[in-house]
């Protein structure tokens, strides 16, 4: 009795050490806290060794003089406040870490960079929740945390609106707050092709020209040397950045630059196909995938394949093409779609680079071991079976809930619903990766989540600041804490204390809480409807 009294005990004890919160987004997967706290107050020393990146220490130096006003110094001969080690625990999992807060001090244990970076984003954050007007006590705790996926990502489309380095600096510093590490960078589409390519001038001095609501504003770019910056900036932060190149659909202001390469359109989407009969346009793409990889260290280049069908009716017109069909034994234009993207992968793969994909490439019998696609298509949820059937690692981002140029709540004028649906901080935060997971056909097919953010009436900075904050907060925990660990109250209450460094950071963000502190932002309402969708 004595025996099966105590096993209770230490199982009761077990449960509610593990059920314990801290105020940390995403939430850790373990927190063990204690009833003591540790005072963080005037010059802090910082201790590390040469398994820890200078750039994460210049980040946590950075981040308690900008947020707290802490100045620090490293490995001075003062009481070290913060030390950097590395860990002893076996975990092969990417971006592991542990923090620990006691009478020493605080501790932050990895055995990778990401898992160093991590480590200190949670520190700061946990300095951000205790801070008051009475200065900053921090609990003793021992967290011990790890990411449920390894593809934590956000996507920005620049096409329609461009918003220039310091505003995607800005987002990339909040990433690396919330441990989100995969930029997907949308840089080419119908209205404005963003990223220098040397070898065609024209792409960004004719193709650079205008954006979604004003088709004629001065050309908008990317210069070589600003991609390495940004590359740069987001490494130090343990971000991969990976290109799109939208084809063989919009490509609309590519055939403005070259129209020697369009394979048509229609009225609504004129010139928004790449030519598939001519072997100068694969040439011409090959040329352009070649200068895009060689800026980029991810070694991933998304191709698009999506919506091709809206354009690719001018195909059925095209002597050339009708040609080609009959050569190749192509029986429709998707077929036609399929042998483009399989000409183009392979010179993505002849380069030692990985193919991403939207899902409409499910069937293009690309090489699995290559290529990742990209499920979006909420309203098709067969597609992502296809996917899973046909051996793909996929990465989940489906409209509902993860597009985030969907409004937030019902009364907002501006963005997108889909019979009514739209993607509110909740719906966003309580979207069930484990039972996405459990599709899988082989283990470790699903790679991880993203949030996509389309411009389309995103025209300002307030407007992108209302549409990103703070749902991407909520993206992040849906990325990285397993299911048991998720509370949406306990989320909440951090929350309203991120909203205070929104603020502090100058950020037009959306408060669930209170919506009348910002209104929503007012947008020159274009009367181009969604490409995709159903209203």
């Amino acid at each position: 009795m004595y025996k099966s009294g105590l096993l209770f005990f230490i199982l009761f004890i077990s449960l509610n050490v593990n059920a314990q919160f801290v105020g940390i987004i995403p939430q850790p997967q373990e927190v063990v806290e204690a009833k003591d706290s540790l005072s963080v107050k005037g010059y802090l020393n910082i201790a590390y060794g040469s398994e820890t990146n200078v750039s994460t220490i210049q980040y946590v130096r950075k981040e308690l003089a900008n947020k707290f006003q802490l100045l620090s110094a490293t490995n001075s001969n003062s009481k070290t406040t913060i030390t950097f080690r590395q860990s002893k625990s076996k975990t092969k999992t990417n971006g592991a870490y542990s923090l620990t807060v006691n009478d020493n001090g605080i501790f932050i244990e990895a055995s990778t960079p990401e898992g160093f970076l991590y480590g200190a984003s949670s520190l700061i954050q946990l300095l951000s929740y205790h801070q008051s007007k009475s200065g900053i006590k921090i609990p003793y705790v021992k967290i011990t945390d790890e990411p449920s996926n390894q593809w934590r990502g956000f996507m920005l489309d620049e096409s329609r609106h461009f918003f220039g380095k310091e505003k995607v600096k800005q987002l990339l510093d909040w990433m690396a707050f919330y441990k989100l590490n995969k930029f997907h960078w949308h840089l080419t589409d119908e209205p404005a092709w963003r990223i220098e390519i040397k070898q065609y001038p024209f792409l960004t001095l004719v193709g650079g020209v205008g954006n979604y609501t004003n088709p004629i504003s001065p050309a908008q770019y990317y210069t070589q040397e600003d991609i390495r910056e940004i590359v740069s900036y987001a490494s130090d932060l343990q971000i991969e950045v990976i290109p799109e190149i939208d084809m063989p659909g919009h490509a609309t202001a590519s055939n403005r630059a070259y129209p020697q390469f369009s394979g048509g359109g229609t009225k609504d989407h004129p010139d928004f196909t790449f030519h598939p009969a001519k072997e100068g346009t694969y040439q011409y793409l090959n040329n352009i995938l070649q200068e895009t990889n060689n800026l980029f260290p991810s070694n991933m280049l998304h191709l698009g394949g999506d919506e091709v069908s809206y354009g690719s009716d001018a195909w059925n017109q095209d002597l050339s093409i009708q040609k080609l069909k009959a050569d190749k034994k192509l029986e429709n234009n998707k077929a036609v779609e399929t042998y483009f993207m399989q000409r183009m992968a392979d010179s993505v793969y002849a380069m030692g680079a990985k193919v991403l994909v939207w899902d409409e490439m499910a069937e293009a019998d690309l090489p699995r071991d290559k290529t990742i696609q990209f499920y979006w298509r909420h309203d098709k949820p067969a597609q992502l079976d296809l996917l899973l059937k046909n051996g793909f690692q996929v990465i989940i981002c489906p409209r509902i809930p993860f597009y985030f140029d969907f409004v937030q709540e019902d009364s907002h004028r501006y963005g997108r619903k889909w019979n009514k649906d739209f993607n509110s901080l909740s719906t966003v935060y309580h979207f069930d990766m484990e039972n996405i997971k459990a599709k899988e056909t082989f283990p470790n097919q699903i790679l991880g989540l993203q949030g996509n953010l389309w411009t389309e009436r995103v025209t300002d900075t307030d407007r992108f600041d209302f549409m990103v904050f703070p749902r991407i907060s909520a993206l992040a925990e849906s990325a990285w804490t397993n299911k048991n660990r998720k509370n949406f109250a306990n989320f909440q209450t951090i929350l309203r204390k991120h909203l205070l460094l929104y603020k502090s950071a100058g950020l037009y963000y959306f408060d669930p809480f209170n919506p009348q502190n910002n209104p929503e932002p007012n947008v020159n309402n274009s009367t181009k409807k969604y490409i995709d969708n159903p209203e």
